[in-house]
């Protein structure tokens, strides 16, 4: 006998040894769409049973769905051909859902040992989402007068609505814009304003597994006109044969028509745009007038005016020229005047600037009556850059420039440069100096001119001969003047870690004999040293050759070894011959 067959012995079975809610299906409700399939799962994995039970209840009845054993699976009608259930684990899969499907599906897990194993869920068949339509109280409305009721309708099972301008939501503010829903949804705005819908909106139908959004709808909101404006706004005066225009502009939907007034009389001129030429045609001349515009909307039956513009018609400025002197200005020698003028126009103020900062009246610096002209006297290096004259009226502002340059120095002159080194380093002094036009430089080496013309004097590998005063001297060919500035000595350091110091005394002997051309000088060198190495001397006297009062520089270098510790004194009479180095 085919116990699948036998329905009331699968019942009966179906309460022996019954444990029920074992976590044998998850959670639900399962949502599944109308016409489409769905799969109920359980949460067992491959159960050792004898039967599977599916039972389906619609609130009014129970109907068994099919049962599954070892040796096959009997469905029973109406789902026949559309279910079937997996032998291994028990899942039901249901094809082409009628709303019927609705409602609790049980199954009835029947072991060996006669324990029976249960789980309910619920399905829901839901209907598709489709027809969702917009359907508005007004398609135009006027801007706080109107108020517009939006309704969204849609086919669909549980269905959710969300009312969109893009992908932005529509958030209710209880006041003026609210929000009802049942079986459809309601959008109603009071006083519309032309900010409420600026772009169009689209009504969004969704259940938990479909979604569908209706074709955008736009809301034509009629208002203004208001805050008319004239540009431009301000006081004018239109250069003559320009093209020099008034220009009326106001919010408004639909937009406005324009009507111009003079005076407050009506002008036989339409339109935005009030021409210079139209203006030209009144014959005003230079007077001053008011002009002011008025916009009217149709559809709103609302009208509004502009403020007042108020000009007369003027000559504009042009071809600006600014005039200055033609020689080579020199600091504290040189003075200047610079005049500006226009070629055509009438300026009522001069401003003028240096390197576009403004410049007033200074002890210095005076200005003609009208601004036109600037005197400056005398020059200082300060009075080196651009000056701009600007000339305005009314109508516009012009200007032109000017560059003065003022030579000067050279000033400040100096060298920068280590005053010790080591034996063997590399030697850089470099000189500079303030100077229009830049300096040239020459050097000299203890009061000997060198060849060296350049800003930096370079001694490679320094020796103790490369002790002394290094004087730079700057020259500005255009001033003609000459400064100098003298390094201080380099003290040389030798490559020995001890450290040597030199004290010396000195006293000058002038010799009595007929022959005053020589002149003796005594010299005392004492040397202290904490450790061993040789020392040189650079020993600098005067010698007078026949006048004591005409004298020269000489010098003469004397070398010795030294012991830490030591002290050693050398008493050198030096008289002026050719053998000693003489540096004029």
């Amino acid at each position: 006998m085919d116990v699948l067959s036998v329905t009331p012995l699968l019942l009966l079975l179906s309460f022996l040894g019954c444990c029920a809610g074992q976590n044998v299906l998850p959670d639900g409700p399962v949502d599944a769409i109308l016409g489409k399939s769905v799969t109920l799962k359980t949460l067992v994995d491959k159960p050792v049973y004898v039967f599977i039970i599916w039972n389906h209840n619609d609130g009014s009845e129970q109907t068994h769905v099919a049962t599954a054993s070892h040796t096959g699976v009997k469905v029973n009608d109406p789902y026949t051909g559309r279910v079937t259930v997996n032998q291994t684990n028990g899942y039901l899969h249901l094809e082409g859902l009628l709303a019927s499907d609705n409602g609790d599906y049980s199954i009835n897990i029947i072991t060996e040992d006669g324990t029976t194993i249960t789980g309910e869920i619920h399905l829901r068949v839901l209907e598709p989402v489709s027809t969702v339509v917009i359907t508005p109280s007004l398609t135009e409305a006027t801007e706080h007068n109107s108020t517009v009721v939006l309704t969204c309708d849609a086919k669909g099972s549980y269905l959710k609505f969300a009312w969109l301008m893009g992908t932005k939501a529509i958030v209710p503010d209880g006041k003026r814009i609210t929000l009802k829903e049942k079986l459809s949804s309601t959008l109603t705005i009071t006083g519309v304003l032309r900010t409420d819908l600026p772009t169009p909106v689209t009504c969004n139908a969704t259940n938990n597994l479909e979604s569908q959004n209706s074709a955008p709808f736009s809301l034509i909101v009629h208002y203004g006109p208001d805050k008319v404006s004239i540009t431009p706004p301000t006081l004018q005066i239109p250069p003559l044969q320009s093209n020099f225009s008034l220009s009326c502009a106001s919010p408004s939907s639909p937009p406005a028509t324009f009507s111009w007034y003079q005076n407050q009389q009506l002008l036989e001129v339409t339109g935005p745009v009030l021409t210079l030429e139209a203006i030209e045609a009144l014959k005003l001349g230079s007077a001053v007038v008011n002009f002011t515009c008025r916009a009217n909307n149709a559809k709103t039956q609302r009208a509004d005016s502009s403020p007042a513009v108020s000009f007369a018609v003027m000559e504009a400025i042009s071809g600006v020229e600014v005039s200055g002197p033609t020689s080579v200005l020199r600091a504290r020698n040189s003075s200047a005047n610079l005049s500006c003028r226009a070629a055509s126009g009438q300026a009522q103020s001069v401003r003028w600037e240096q390197d576009g900062v403004a410049v007033s009246s200074a002890a210095r610096r005076s200005f003609s009556p009208d601004m036109s002209s600037m005197f400056i006297r005398p020059l200082q290096k300060e009075d080196t850059g651009e000056f701009t004259c600007l000339l305005t009226n009314p109508i516009n502002t012009d200007s032109a420039s000017y560059r003065l340059l003022v030579n000067y120095g050279p000033e400040a002159v100096q060298v920068v440069g280590d005053p010790a080194v080591e034996v063997d380093t590399n030697v850089v002094l470099t000189c500079s100096a303030a100077s229009e036009p830049p300096a040239n430089f020459t050097w000299k080496f203890n009061g000997t001119k060198t060849d060296i013309k350049t800003a930096q004097y370079q001694i490679e590998a320094a020796r103790y001969k490369n002790t002394g005063m290094y004087m730079c001297e700057a020259h500005n060919a255009v001033t003609g003047k000459t400064s100098t500035y003298t390094h201080t000595p380099v003290r040389q350091r030798g490559r020995s870690a001890g450290r040597r110091t030199l004290r010396r005394s000195h006293r000058w002997d002038r010799d009595r004999s007929p022959d005053r051309s020589r002149c003796r000088h005594r010299t005392a060198l004492f040397l202290q040293t904490e450790s061993a190495g040789r020392v040189s001397v650079l020993k600098k006297f005067l010698h007078s050759a026949g006048d004591p009062g005409q004298t020269s520089d000489h010098f003469v270098s004397h070398d010795a070894s030294v012991q830490p510790g030591e002290a050693s004194s050398w008493t050198q009479l030096v008289q002026s011959k050719p053998s000693l180095h003489h540096f004029p």
